[in-house]
């Protein structure tokens, strides 16, 4: 259990510096000598009349080394209905899809091309579109128009010309300099107003003449913005009635695709995703009420086993009490999960403060769980109370693993989705999380092949097989538990549409509660439990097992049969 405790203890610095940088929906990504050729940004389930806010801040490139006009870097913008399915198919993915003119399917695809020669993003729309873009389009006309104000400047000069002369003929010193400093401030003031005078210019143009209708549209030039050699630009989308789904956010680095040479670049993004009704994704929206639904169904469960463990205190063992401290400390963690998404909903991103309260109850929830099965599966506190050392080998490893998952879960929790360390921890988590549920088999496996060997050997065959047929159904829920939660779960949420896909959770939780009521129900403290029950022999009835609870010091048990089941009476050895 020290290990444990050190596990928590470093899993709980690690997230409070971790959580510095969470911005949850409001993301907020650098990235500096990049070498991937795609980075997935980010994925979010629009419903119509959502947002979508791309702020590129700064993206420093080779200028010298690539050809753009072959290998093009930018973003693509691609709808799917279902998770992990793109809008382009296998055999597109081959090669980069910035390159793509033509879609073997109808669903929307929007490619944003970084031209740094020519200072433009060349936007190109596939599919059937009901989105409205708004951007600030490439100033072409406002250029010709600019030509053609200066052209009559020139003429301009010859009443200055005039006006000089005539200031010429007064001979006036004194005129000549009010004239010559009234008219240097007189400009000052009109360049002062001439240069404010563009900025309402510009922002009424992006109000009302950078709207674009997709629909019509199949390409359009916008603007490019080049600062220190680094550029520019962002776009605002909104989502129309039909155009709803789930949006996959992507960085395309095209020449990196190639084997070789990988050429680093560096970008800063700011991206925002909002819904009518928050800050969520369409599958995360109903995920708030369900955590705090389940929270009120663990709390009702943990009182009702509370209850059972008092009404039959004289068959009470520490495991059990052990098990009401996982079923308490999950409905405190899911209250917690709850409060987390209703401040991202309403905030755009977690207060960190309640953030920290849901990761710690989960990092108790994780050791807690795992800790209590393998235990359940050793059979300690039933009938033993010294675990062997292949069985303290077995909570050595699953401990400070069970720790790491942790870890890893609040690491991805904490990090944006497209950091190259988003997508290891995560390969860590479901290595790390897989192999926990395999070790907690082997104690299970371990006491049916014990019951096996002591049912053949010793004179209480009967009593062994029952422990024998309840161990082997605890092997079979812990099977189909870890197959469910782990496996279809997964797939289903990889079939269901975008706004359904909240399913995914609600299946873990139910399955969940399931598993934790039957393990309660197989092993509750009752005279009639099968695991507890006691030989039906006479010769065992005046003596059927002598255990010692905490030492030699404590006294021993005297366990005999009566008529009301299995009554614990003690005589002190003191």
């Amino acid at each position: 259990m020290a290990v444990a405790h050190r596990g928590c203890v470093v899993a709980g610095y690690l997230l409070l510096l971790l959580l510095a940088g969470c911005q949850a929906r409001i993301h907020q990504l650098t990235l500096k000598n990049e070498t991937r050729f795609a980075v997935d940004l980010n994925n979010f389930g629009f419903y119509a009349n959502g947002t979508l806010d791309v702020n590129l801040r700064s993206l420093r490139i080779p200028e010298q080394l690539v050809n753009y006009s072959t290998h093009p870097v930018g973003f693509s913008l691609s709808r799917s209905r279902v998770n992990g399915v793109l809008s382009y198919t296998a055999e597109e993915t081959e090669i980069c899809p910035l390159t793509l003119t033509k879609l073997t399917n109808n669903e929307p695809l929007i490619l944003f091309l970084i031209d740094i020669h020519t200072l433009s993003v060349n936007v190109r729309v596939m599919g059937d579109q009901d989105n409205v873009l708004i951007a600030q389009p490439k100033a072409e006309l406002p250029k010709g128009q600019r030509k053609s104000r200066e052209a009559p400047a020139n003429p301009a000069a010859k009443p200055e010309d005039t006006v000089d002369k005539s200031a010429d003929k007064t001979g006036s010193e004194v005129a000549e300099e009010k004239k010559n400093t009234e008219p240097e401030e007189h400009k000052e003031e009109k360049e002062e107003h001439t240069e404010e005078k563009p900025v309402p210019a510009v922002e009424a143009k992006k109000v009302t003449e950078n709207e674009f209708q997709l629909e019509k549209i199949n390409q359009l030039t916008l603007a490019l913005d080049k600062i220190n050699d680094s550029y520019n630009f962002s776009f605002h989308m909104v989502v129309g009635v039909q155009a709803e789904g789930l949006y996959s956010l992507k960085f395309h680095y095209c020449q990196n695709r190639k084997a070789g040479i990988k050429l680093p670049y560096s970008f800063t993004l700011e991206v925002t995703e909002k819904n009518p009704g928050g800050y969520l994704s369409a599958a995360e929206i109903p995920l708030s009420r369900l955590y705090i639904g389940m929270a009120g169904v663990f709390f009702t469960a943990a009182m009702i086993w509370v209850y059972t463990l008092m009404k039959h205190r004289y068959s009470v063992f520490k495991i059990h009490w052990l098990m009401a401290a996982l079923a308490f400390t999950k409905s405190i963690s899911l209250v917690f999960h709850s409060i987390n998404y209703h401040f991202i909903n309403t905030k755009g991103h977690p207060i960190e403060g309640w953030a920290v309260m849901y990761y710690i109850t989960h990092l108790l929830k994780g050791a807690l769980l795992f800790i209590t099965l393998a235990l359940i599966g050793t059979g300690w506190a039933f009938v033993k109370y010294i675990l062997s050392d292949k069985e303290k080998k077995i909570f050595m490893i699953v401990i400070p693993l069970q720790v790491l998952a942790n870890v890893a879960y609040i690491i991805i929790e904490s990090t944006e989705e497209g950091s190259s360390e988003y997508y290891l921890w995560k390969e860590i988590l479901f290595l790390v999380d897989l192999i926990c549920c395999g070790a907690i088999l082997f104690p299970v496996v371990w006491s049916i092949r014990h019951l096996q060997e002591a049912s053949s050997t010793d004179g209480k065959a009967a009593m062994n097989l029952e422990k024998l047929k309840l161990f082997r159904h605890y092997y079979v829920m812990i099977v189909c538990y870890i197959y469910f939660t782990r496996i279809i779960a997964i797939l289903l949420k990889v079939t269901m549409p975008f706004q359904w896909q909240w399913c995914y959770e609600f299946l873990v939780e139910v399955s969940t509660l399931i598993f934790f009521v039957l393990t309660g129900y197989k092993f509750r403290p009752a005279s009639n439990n099968p695991y507890l029950q006691l030989p039906q022999d006479e010769e065992d009835v005046e003596m059927d097992e002598v255990v010692t609870e905490s030492g030699a010091l404590e006294g021993i048990s005297k366990v005999k049969k009566t008529c009301n089941g299995r009554d614990r009476q003690k005589e002190s050895t003191l």
